[in-house]
C-alpha cells in the first residue's frame, strides 16, 4: 500500500512538473487577419486551462488587418501566461501589424537576419498621398534618415487622425513593457524600420536569439511583468509543443486572404446584379448571398459569429424554398452549403460545452443532403414521364371525319368533340373516313393518312 502512494505521489509530481514547463509555439506566418485572430485567441484561452507555462508566438507577416492586430493584442494584454512574440528563423518579418504585435508581448525576441517596422497605418485600397515629401518644397527640413525612416505624410483630417491614433497605441504598448517608446512612434509617423541587431541595441526589443531554445534559456530567471503583477520564468527542462491550425483554421486563412476576400467580394455582387437582372435563374443569386457573406466576414465588415449566423439564416431559408419553389437542387444544394459554412464558423470555442459538435453538422448536412437529392430525384422522374392529357396529346391519334371536306377543310370528331381540321391531302377525306392527327395550331387540327371504311 505505501508503495502505491509513492507511485502515485510521484507520477503527480511528475505531471506537475511538466505542465510546468509546457511551452506551446503558435505560428503566426502570412497577413494578419480574422482567422490569425480568431486562431490565436482560441489558443492563448485554451493555454489557461492547460496549465502552459509559456506561449511563443513564431512571427513572420508583412501586416495586416488594424482591427484584427487589436484583437490579437488584446489577447496578450489581458493574458496571465506569459506570452513571447519571436521573429524568426532568419529572413522573417515583423512588419505593420507584426510590429503592434511584438511590442504588446510580454517578451520581445528576434533572430539574427530578420526585422520590424514601417507600422504606419495604410487604407485597405491604398493611399493616394505621395510617400515621401522630398521635391514638393524646397523649404522643408531635409528628411530624417535615423533609424532607416523618412517622414510619412498626412494630408487630411482624416488621416490624422488615425496617425495620431496609431502612434499614441504603439507608443503604449512599448511603454508597457519599459521598450523604446520614441521609436516605436517613428515606426508610424515615418514607416521606421530596423534590423534585429539595431532593435537589440535601441531597445525596442528584449532578446536576439535564434531558437525557441535559446529564448527559454534566456528569460529564464529573469522578472518580466504579467497583467500587472512580477513574475519570473523558471523553465528547466522546456517541453516545446507546436500547435499546428486545425482545419477549420486553415480554412478561415484561405477565405480571408486578402485576394480572395476581393474575388468573393466581386462575385457577390455580380451575382446578385445578374439575379435582379434576371429573376428565376437562382444560381447567381444563391452563389452571390453565399460569397458576399463571406466577404464580408473576411474584410472584417462582420464578426465571425454574425457571419455565421447569416449564413446559417440563409441556408434554413433558402432550403425552405426549394421545398416551395422547386429548382431542381439549385436552391437546396446553395441552402445546404450556407448552412454548413454557417454551422463551422459557429464552432468558435475550443470548449466542448460552447461549440456546434462536427458530427452534428456532418449528420445534418448528410441528411439534407439525401432529403434534397431524393425531391430533385422524384422531380426528374416526373419530368421524364410522357404527356396523357391535354392538346399535347392529339398528334398521332385517330379522327373520324364527320362532315365532307371542301378545298382541304372539314371537321372530325375525336373524344366526343368536333374540331375544325386541315389537310395537304389531294383527296379530300369523306364522312366516315379514318384520319390522323399530325399537328394542332390553336383550335384547328392538322390530319393526313384518311382511311375509308371498307363495306
Amino acid at each position: 500500500m505505501k508503495r502505491l502512494w509513492l507511485l502515485l505521489i510521484t507520477l503527480t509530481l511528475f505531471a506537475g512538473q511538466a505542465l510546468a514547463n509546457t511551452v506551446w509555439i503558435l505560428p503566426v506566418n502570412g497577413a494578419i487577419g480574422p482567422a490569425n485572430s480568431d486562431y490565436l485567441s482560441r489558443e492563448i484561452e485554451l493555454a489557461h486551462t492547460q496549465g502552459v507555462s509559456l506561449i511563443i508566438l513564431k512571427m513572420d507577416t508583412p501586416g495586416g488587418l488594424d482591427s484584427a492586430m487589436r484583437d490579437i493584442v488584446h489577447a496578450i494584454t489581458a493574458s496571465n501566461i506569459p506570452i513571447a512574440t519571436w521573429v524568426g528563423p532568419a529572413g522573417s518579418r515583423a512588419a505593420s501589424a507584426g510590429t503592434y504585435i511584438l511590442l504588446a508581448s510580454h517578451i520581445a525576441a528576434m533572430a539574427e537576419g530578420t526585422n520590424l517596422g514601417a507600422a504606419t497605418p495604410v487604407a485597405l485600397g491604398g493611399s493616394k498621398s505621395p510617400t515621401s515629401p522630398v521635391g514638393e518644397d524646397d523649404d522643408k527640413e531635409p528628411v530624417n534618415d535615423d533609424y532607416n525612416s523618412q517622414q510619412v505624410p498626412a494630408k487630411t483630417a482624416s488621416e490624422k487622425k488615425v496617425i495620431n491614433d496609431a502612434k499614441a497605441y504603439i507608443k503604449g504598448l512599448a511603454r508597457l513593457h519599459g521598450r523604446n517608446a520614441e521609436w516605436a512612434q517613428k515606426a508610424v509617423t515615418e514607416a521606421a524600420s530596423l534590423d534585429a541587431t539595431d532593435a537589440l541595441e535601441l531597445n525596442v526589443i528584449d532578446y536576439l536569439v535564434n531558437s525557441p531554445e535559446e529564448l527559454i534559456n534566456a528569460i529564464n530567471g529573469k522578472t518580466i511583468t504579467v497583467a500587472n503583477q512580477n513574475v519570473t520564468p523558471s523553465i528547466e527542462v522546456p517541453i516545446f509543443v507546436e500547435r499546428i491550425p486545425d482545419w477549420r483554421a486553415e480554412m478561415l486563412a484561405v477565405i480571408t486572404n486578402p485576394n480572395v476576400a476581393y474575388i468573393l467580394m466581386l462575385i457577390g455582387i455580380y451575382g446578385l446584379l445578374l439575379e435582379f437582372y434576371n429573376p428565376g435563374i437562382g444560381l447567381p443569386g444563391v452563389l452571390g448571398g453565399i460569397c458576399l457573406l463571406l466577404a464580408m466576414y473576411a474584410l472584417q465588415m462582420m464578426p465571425l459569429n454574425y457571419a455565421g449566423l447569416a449564413l446559417l439564416l440563409l441556408g434554413i431559408a433558402l432550403m425552405v424554398a426549394e421545398a416551395f419553389s422547386p429548382s431542381f437542387g439549385i436552391l437546396g444544394l446553395g441552402g445546404l452549403v450556407a448552412f454548413v459554412l454557417g454551422s463551422i464558423f459557429l464552432m468558435d470555442s475550443e470548449l466542448p460545452n460552447f461549440q456546434v459538435a462536427l458530427p452534428l453538422i456532418i449528420g445534418i448536412g448528410i441528411f439534407s443532403l439525401a432529403l434534397i437529392l431524393l425531391v430533385v430525384g422524384l422531380l426528374l422522374r416526373i419530368r421524364r414521364k410522357h404527356i396523357t392529357t391535354g392538346t399535347e396529346t392529339f398528334p398521332g391519334k385517330v379522327a373520324v371525319v364527320s362532315d365532307d371536306f371542301v378545298d382541304g377543310h372539314g371537321r372530325v370528331q375525336l373524344n366526343g368533340a368536333l374540331w375544325s381540321a386541315t389537310t395537304d391531302d389531294s383527296a379530300n377525306p369523306l364522312r366516315g373516313d379514318k384520319v390522323t392527327i399530325v399537328d394542332i395550331q390553336g383550335l384547328k387540327l392538322k390530319i393526313t393518312s384518311h382511311h375509308r371504311p371498307h363495306n
